[in-house]
């Protein structure tokens, strides 16, 4: 099949199977940068997104369902048939499809409209009242009597009481188009709907909502309004129903299926991703590789974006977790880059999970935080803050409820004891703060010839010990304006000090923190090591 370019004008955006691993395996999934970009960053950028995004409006058009669990333990086959026996003891009910889409989003702190239909059954009640808990504004659910409310019901056993597996999946459904009467109900709400949103996503599973004459009503009523129109599409020879769209999330088969060809490379997908995004005529192609990354194509080339190793328990919900994101970031008017690395980063927790699972807002900045490119990329340009980073980044930090450890010294020529000290103090808490006093503060200090080591060398070699999260220097006598601002769960010192000695110890305790003192290895002093050092020159 030969897609052609569409003769309109697109407004560019401004800037599976139900499977249980017995034990977890590794997959690479969708993180980082662009290659040759470099190292990959250290997602600074997609943190202060998230916290800025704000509650973007996003509209979900697509085929809403409810998932069904029944749970029990598969205890012998069946006298009656050679058939496995489960004794049934809990049973489960969620939203799926783009129900499932608009329940990841909603978990992202946007506003929520689902655009679909149900039967006029009790199914369709119960999956407005799940939608309702979660805030998922569903008037344009449309009831329709001739069909059944899609309802996908899998029996899941467990053998010897562990160990969970599918063993059947049921599927009450109509897969037939949705009749001209819904058809006119659906694009009267679109027309209502879609101007008084940021983005719309369109999830296809193919059960009748999501048909040509609707789409083409989505897609080019959006454009009009120059909101972006993201399609999480099905498996077919032809995608030219979501012709104009800004972009789609097909994986490579998907791709390859709808142009005719095999996608076994990077390069493969590179050149899929601009033939979608040019046939198709798309703002960005893309193309999802699961364990080689995703492809994106941009008017200016084809980009690769490269991966990290995660633990997967569940590939359910992955995709619908890609979108979403992708859906919430475009609708923030942010870049196809940033909105890329930060739906995989989301789909990687997301394959860490059992089930549909949805991911949060903090999930995904404790992630970036705590991920590898986070700690080891250009780890000490990130740890030496000033004390207005220091303060956003403990702001970040104390949302998620990490427990902030302080500690302050002149660290001016590191040995084993300090080594030993910061590491106690780090294990008081999730992040450790060390205020490192400034080159003249050392001299008022220790007298003349100190510091030994300058202070952008000391808090060099403290920003590349693993215990350190942060550095900052203090041309204060004492760290008492650092320690207010920070207000540490845990305040270091050393043994050699009293509680009461402590600076800042009485505040500390004033709201509830504690003052510990660290224990100091024997024999080991800056002050010795210096004289047993000028003593070997002699």
């Amino acid at each position: 099949m030969r897609l052609t370019l569409a003769k309109t004008s697109i407004p560019p955006p401004v800037s599976s199977p139900f499977v249980f691993f017995r034990f977890p395996i590794q997959l690479l999934f969708l993180e980082g940068t662009l290659v040759g970009a470099g190292n990959m960053d250290s997602g600074d950028d997609l943190i202060e997104l998230l916290e800025h995004a704000g509650t973007p409006r996003v509209l979900v058009l697509g085929d809403c369902m409810l998932d069904r669990y029944v749970w029990g333990n598969a205890e012998r086959i069946s006298q009656e048939a050679p058939v496995i026996l489960l004794r049934a003891d809990s049973r489960d009910e969620r939203l799926g499809g783009a129900s499932s889409v608009a329940t990841m989003l909603a978990a992202l702190e946007a506003e929520v409209t689902l655009v679909s239909i149900t039967g006029a059954d009790a199914n369709a009640e119960h999956v407005r009242k799940l939608l309702s808990d979660l805030k998922i504004l569903s008037d344009s659910l449309i009831p329709d009597p001739s069909r059944p409310t899609t309802v996908k019901e899998r029996y899941v056993g467990r053998a010897q009481a562990r160990h969970p597996q599918q063993i059947l999946r049921v599927d009450y459904e109509t897969r037939d188009p949705v009749g001209p009467e819904i058809s006119q109900q659906l694009k009267n709400r679109l027309t209502e709907l879609i101007p008084t949103h940021h983005a719309v996503l369109i999830s296809d599973y193919d059960k009748g909502v999501c048909t040509p004459e609707v789409l083409r009503w989505t897609i080019d009523l959006a454009n009009q309004h120059h909101i972006p129109v993201i399609v999480d599409p099905i498996r077919s020879t032809d995608y030219s129903r979501y012709r104009g769209c800004t972009t789609m999330t097909p994986n490579r088969l998907e791709a390859g299926m709808a142009l005719g060809m095999q996608i076994n490379s990077v390069a493969d997908a590179l050149h899929a991703a601009e033939r979608l995004r040019t046939e198709l005529a798309m703002t960005y192609g893309m193309v999802t590789l699961d364990k080689d990354g995703i492809v994106v194509a941009t008017a200016t080339g084809a980009q690769h974006f490269p991966t990290r190793v995660r633990q997967v328990y569940d590939i359910t919900g992955a995709g619908d977790m890609v979108l979403a994101i992708i859906g919430l970031v475009l609708g923030t008017r942010t870049d196809i880059p940033a909105a890329t690395r930060l739906a995989n980063v989301a789909g990687g927790l997301e394959v860490e999970k059992i089930g549909v699972a949805t991911v949060t807002r903090h999930e995904i900045i404790n992630d970036l935080l705590h991920s590898p490119s986070h700690v080891d990329s250009g780890a000490l340009s990130r740890k030496l803050c000033s004390p207005q980073q220091l303060q956003q980044e403990i702001h970040r930090r104390k949302q998620l409820g990490h427990q902030i450890v302080f500690t302050n010294g002149c660290f001016d020529v590191l040995h084993a004891g300090h080594v030993d000290y910061l590491n106690e103090a780090k294990h008081q808490g999730d992040c450790l703060v060390v205020g490192l006093n400034s080159d003249r503060s050392v001299a008022e200090l220790k007298g003349p010839g100190r510091p030994v080591n300058p202070q952008e060398a000391r808090a060099a070699v403290l920003a590349g010990l693993s215990a350190v999260d942060y550095v900052v220097i203090f041309d204060e006598p004492t760290p008492i304006q650092l320690i207010e601002m920070v207000q540490p769960t845990v305040l270091v010192k050393g043994a050699d000090y009293q509680k009461d000695q402590v600076v800042g110890g009485p505040y500390v305790e004033s709201y509830g923190g504690r003052v510990h003192l660290a224990g100091l290895r024997a024999g080991y002093s800056t002050t010795n090591l210096i004289s047993r050092m000028k003593s070997s020159d002699q």
